[in-house]
């Protein structure tokens, strides 16, 4: 049974750090392109960053120089270090996987979902 899950959320004050985890089961999470999407009260989902198989990353203009995406995956675990966080950067944050080789931007191409975890900044 495929299955992801975040953890590393919760309430941070504007400028902190935090780093999101994202652990995969019943799937080797290697084989497959990793993302981290949000989604912000009254917002659209949104791509935060996203990783490929062989390593090639890709970030929103909101967020570049500010978080990075990596992947452990001897460990089937994706990462996401979110660092100078802003007010604007709360939403719940979701993990995604698919299984293609390149980097894949768009919500649709992805097959599994995990059920996100909160991030809250305070100003």
């Amino acid at each position: 049974q495929v299955q992801l899950v975040e953890s590393g959320g919760g309430l941070v004050q504007a400028g902190g750090s935090l780093r999101l985890s994202c652990t995969a089961s019943g799937f080797t999470s290697g084989r497959y392109a990793m993302a981290w999407f949000r989604q912000a009260p009254g917002e659209e989902r949104e791509l935060v960053a996203t990783i490929s198989s062989l390593g090639n990353t890709y970030y929103a203009d909101s967020v570049k120089g500010r978080f990075t995406i990596s992947r452990h995956n001897a460990k089937n675990v994706v990462y996401l270090q979110m660092n100078s966080l802003k007010p604007e950067d709360t939403a719940v944050y979701r993990c995604a996987a698919s299984p293609v080789i390149g980097l894949l931007t768009t919500a649709g191409g992805y097959s599994n979902w995990g059920q996100g975890t909160q991030v809250t900044v305070s100003s």
